[in-house]
């Protein structure tokens, strides 16, 4: 089960990168074109007007997918802040206790979260929502990575709280022994 969990973390954090990627690509090939238009203004005396449709709602779109497909991968590398300043400071068993409680309780937030994006997904769908810029896009599409990326996160904190429950390290710490120090 190991190798297939972290599987889905590590195709959710490629896909995120790959999000990143789309951005400078569309964010660059707009600057190009931007360029084009002020050397065509200044050669001729008149812009060409070229420019990608939408592209600020794109990014934005991308940036989102981005942002929630990380989660996961970022949650088991350690990426997120987490206050080791206190938890460094306790006792192994009240720090099992804290990580319990802690990692329960984002495990809940990130459920609700993952249940009404759902949601809102499935009503965009049934009410047909589309994007409101030139290039209107139906708002599912860009509602699904993050939906995605949400119930990915969901997963990887039920992972974790299985972990810690029979006594491993959270995968954060990158420590292979017992929490308990047996």
């Amino acid at each position: 089960m190991r190798p297939v969990l972290d599987l889905i973390y590590r195709a959710a954090g490629g896909l995120a990168a790959f999000f990143i990627v789309a951005i400078v690509a569309l964010v660059f090939a707009q600057v190009i074109l931007n360029l084009a238009d002020k050397v065509s203004a200044a050669i001729w005396g008149v812009g060409v007007g070229l420019t990608i449709p939408s592209y600020s709602d794109f990014t934005g779109f991308f940036l989102a997918a981005s942002s929630f497909l990380a989660l996961a991968y970022a949650l088991r590398a350690g990426g997120h802040i987490r206050v080791t300043l206190l938890t460094n400071t306790l006792s192994p068993r009240v720090r099992r206790l804290f990580e319990i409680v802690v990692i329960g309780l984002a495990l809940v937030m990130s459920g609700y979260a993952t249940w009404y994006m759902g949601l809102l997904l499935l009503e965009s769908l049934e009410f047909g929502d589309r994007s409101a810029g030139m290039v209107s896009v139906p708002l599912w599409l860009p509602q699904s990575p993050v939906a995605l990326g949400l119930a990915i996160l969901t997963l990887a904190l039920a992972d974790e709280l299985v972990c810690v429950l029979r006594g491993a390290f959270p995968s954060w710490e990158g420590k292979g022994e017992n929490l308990l120090g047996e």
